[in-house]
């Protein structure tokens, strides 16, 4: 299993920045403000109904002394902890009441997160895949810099070192897509493309980078895809990287398609990343927990159960966890 590093390095050189902006590797629609209000204005549109889920609470014998395989707790949304190899790594946390700068407006979390960082083992390293409140809190980032102080690493994509070093945070990896660090002996981070877009404010649309992880711990290989709408990147990122053991993938946040089908997948173009970029196993990610589309709560699982039965993907092949569940997956099997 050895990663194509002559294909890793053409694709690098493709552009994709255009003066102090980033842009998406296709030439994907762009919604602008005109858009957004003619979806939230459309006559008779109406929020779907909040859901809280029943909220499963990890055992933290069991966080505290993982397994020699991989063991994976969600603990929302695209919040996950990661143990492999002694490492224990976060993705995107967000643990706050509301995924907004403010906590009296914005999408409210209808099921609690299942882990608090007083409550979390040692976190060594922590994922980010972009700048939208729902994937960057800064509530919770302090937390954890305060709880772990600079032993804890953050892997940001490019564009992101000044918002961390602004709060005191200095140990980063910031990579453009493409890229690669050595961050130990055994352990080697992959910033790879997705196809979204950034922004905290009205004036810094796209100043920063969005993108998915890879990493690869003692050959095995985590992939975690962010936020992202379908396209070609995910058949490069096979070619390059194919099989990826585990990979953490959205089903969520699609409707209406007309206005969300570049940044935000739907769950039949889920089950067809994962062919893609030829997963042993996905988990799902980016639902049940926030009110962000038009789409029914509980609608992506149901979906996705549909497209791999169309798509003749074993339904064990792609899991869909409940909040707070924690699953072991072995780390070493043959296809």
């Amino acid at each position: 299993m050895t990663i194509d590093r002559e294909r890793l390095a053409e694709l690098a050189e493709h552009p994709h920045m255009t003066g102090k902006r980033f842009h998406n590797l296709e030439n994907v629609p762009s919604h602008g403000l005109r858009d957004f209000l003619r979806w939230q204005l459309a006559p008779g549109r109406r929020f779907p109904k909040g859901k809280q889920y029943h909220l499963l609470h990890p055992d933290a014998h069991a966080l505290s002394h993982p397994p020699e395989d991989v063991q994976l707790t969600w603990l929302g949304h695209s919040s996950f902890l990661f143990q492999y190899q002694g490492q224990n790594i976060l993705t995107d946390p967000v643990l706050s009441a509301r995924a907004s700068p403010f906590q009296f407006i914005g999408p409210k979390r209808y099921t609690a997160p299942a882990l608090e960082v007083s409550e979390m083992p040692v976190i060594h390293r922590v994922l980010i895949s972009h700048n939208h409140y729902d994937h960057l809190d800064e509530k919770t980032v302090r937390q954890l810099h305060r709880r772990f102080g600079d032993n804890l690493q953050f892997l940001i994509p490019s564009g992101l070192r000044r918002w961390f070093e602004r709060r005191g945070i200095h140990n980063l990896v910031e990579l453009d897509w493409w890229q690669s660090r050595q961050l130990d002996d055994d352990t080697e981070a992959f910033c790879l493309p997705a196809q979204h877009f950034s922004g905290r404010t009205a004036t810094d649309g796209n100043t920063s980078l969005w993108c998915g992880w890879l990493l690869e711990i003692a050959g095995y290989r985590f992939y975690f895809a962010g936020d992202t709408g379908y396209g070609g990147i995910f058949k490069q990122i096979g070619e390059v990287f194919s099989p990826i053991h585990l990979a953490l993938l959205p089903i969520g946040a699609y409707d209406p398609r007309w206005f969300m089908s570049p940044v935000h997948i739907a769950p039949e173009e889920a089950v067809h990343i994962h062919r893609d970029i030829g997963a042993r196993q996905s988990v799902a990610m980016h639902w049940g927990t926030f009110v962000l589309t038009d789409e029914p709560m509980d609608e992506p699982p149901r979906r996705l159960r549909k497209a791999l039965a169309d798509q003749k993907v074993d339904e064990h092949l792609f899991r869909v966890m409940q909040h707070g569940e924690t699953l072991v997956f072995p780390a070493n099997y043959e296809c």
